[in-house]
């Protein structure tokens, strides 16, 4: 696995843990990095302030309800990301327009690969020296 890919982050926020498990052994087969995985907006956020984070995969509605909030701080930090989740377009707002959503129940393969694809054009390439 190329070096950049293997250092990319990916943050997940999915309250549904054998989804959630999916996910993450996903990435891990592609050579990603898991910060998670988040159950709660309230760990996401913390963990997007304490490590670094390359792109991200967001489930919207957790326990508390349908949440925007780490999706604003993601978009804030221009850092790409992707909507995993049983809501239709509908239901996203405007602001999210040109984030991706897989819609659930998802294939956690495929979704991990959009991920491996947005990282290659959104992180720096090594030098070779």
């Amino acid at each position: 696995m190329n070096e950049k890919f293997a250092s990319a982050r990916v943050l997940v926020m999915e309250d549904e843990y054998f989804l959630a498990e999916d996910i993450t052994k996903a990435l891990l087969g592609l050579g990603l990095m898991v910060i998670g995985p988040f159950a709660t907006r309230d760990k996401a956020l913390s963990s997007l302030d304490l490590d670094r984070v390359d792109a991200a995969i967001l489930d919207l509605d957790l326990a508390g309800g349908i949440d925007f909030a780490v999706a604003d701080a993601l978009l804030e930090r221009r850092l790409p990301f992707v909507f995993a989740t049983g809501y239709d377009a509908a239901a996203i707002p405007p602001r999210f327009v040109e984030i991706r959503r897989f819609e659930k129940p998802c294939d956690a393969t495929e979704l991990a690969r959009h991920i491996v694809e947005m990282t290659r054009e959104s992180l720096p390439i090594p030098c070779d020296r």
